[in-house]
């Protein structure tokens, strides 16, 4: 793929991006309910719909709210109102602007623009963990350790790469500033890099909200479902990192194997035998299967909350393009690859990849 492709790609995600976000938009300020899509004995519609919390965020956060503004978490009282008073959605929206402003000052300030990369595996499972803690439910509870897992696991295995020393940016961020003008990068990092990315972060955990507006619906089968279909793919996440945590090991030690994949510089078997990313493909389904459980919550198969676990598959498909370009140029023979191995989804090999030279 061409850089002018790349760019072509790049462009389109982020249109689509943004259709997606005015289609949530428009969805939640119509209230828009399919008929005919009710699950069982569940909470009203309108109970699931945050506007009022989301226009006393944005009250809080402009400073036209009362008592004074922003100055109203000055006080103890005000941090109570705000934080054990109020819906829980005014405060996950006051910490995520807090936590943007964090990530832009010290991107610009270090040169780093990887602080969101460190905060992914934490920011959700928190939310989901306050969501649950305001109004503490077994479905809440089941979330809440479910996520927590995922967070703790995700986090190692990033510290273990070395992604909390400062200075260890993702190595996409320096290439796509070598396609961009400096001007232009720091549009897109305040664009996408901090405000997008922290947003999606809390629009993902945003069916935890659902389940604590819907907290009066006793835990269902959806439920049951979606635990058990997390449980999975988290495992195929787990073994899929630890796979790819593995060759990279062996690849870069002193004495690396001299197997086909060192040789090709990339790892093809496994897991990554039937998928090229199978972690991005257990990832994407993990959420889906926490919106499952907003489901379960609210009593409709398509609420409000979708937009996070789809925004987020979005961002995988433009992700996924990138990276797969930027392999390819360090190795050509992953082309060889993409033509035999699925992308995201396992499946049985399309054919046998070619026999090794060496």
């Amino acid at each position: 793929m061409t850089v002018a492709g790349i760019r072509s790609t790049r462009g389109s995600t982020a249109v689509l991006a943004v259709v997606a976000a005015l289609v949530a938009a428009a969805v939640l300020h119509l209230k828009v309910v399919g008929k005919g899509v009710a699950v069982g004995d569940a909470a009203a519609a309108d109970d699931a719909y945050p506007r009022d919390a989301l226009l006393a965020a944005a009250k809080l956060i402009a400073g036209s709210s009362e008592p004074s503004g922003w100055t109203h978490l000055a006080s103890a009282a005000g941090l109570r109102a705000v934080f054990v008073e109020d819906d829980p959605m005014v405060a996950t929206l006051i910490a995520s602007v807090g936590i943007m402003i964090f990530c832009w000052v010290g991107s610009v300030t270090t040169g780093d623009y990887s602080f969101v990369d460190r905060l992914w595996s934490l920011t959700p499972w928190l939310f989901v963990a306050y969501f649950t803690a305001r109004a503490p439910t077994g479905r809440g509870l089941v979330v809440a350790v479910l996520t927590a897992v995922w967070g703790l696991r995700l986090t190692y295995n990033f510290a273990r790469k070395g992604g909390y020393r400062l200075g260890h940016e993702d190595y996409r961020w320096p290439a796509l500033r070598s396609l961009m003008s400096p001007l232009a990068f720091q549009v897109f990092n305040v664009v996408f890099i901090v405000v997008y990315q922290n947003l999606l972060l809390l629009m993902i955990a945003l069916p935890a909200y659902v389940c604590y507006l819907g907290r009066a619906v006793p835990l269902g089968p959806i439920d049951l479902v979606a635990a058990l279909a997390f449980s999975g793919f988290l495992l195929l996440e787990t073994a899929a990192d630890q796979q790819q945590w593995a060759f990279q090991t062996a690849k870069w030690g002193p004495t690396p194997p001299n197997t086909a994949d060192v040789r090709r510089g990339f790892l093809t078997e496994g897991l990554f035998a039937s998928s090229r990313h199978p972690n991005f493909f257990a990832e994407q389904c993990l959420w889906w299967c926490v919106y499952l459980f907003s489901v379960g919550a609210s009593g409709q198969w398509l609420n409000w909350s979708i937009v996070g676990p789809a925004l987020l598959t979005l961002l995988f498909q433009g992700s996924t393009t990138f990276t797969e370009y930027l392999t390819l140029a360090k190795y050509p023979a992953y082309a060889e690859y993409q033509q035999c191995t699925s992308r995201l989804v396992p499946w049985p090999r399309f054919r046998n990849m070619p026999a090794d030279d060496a």
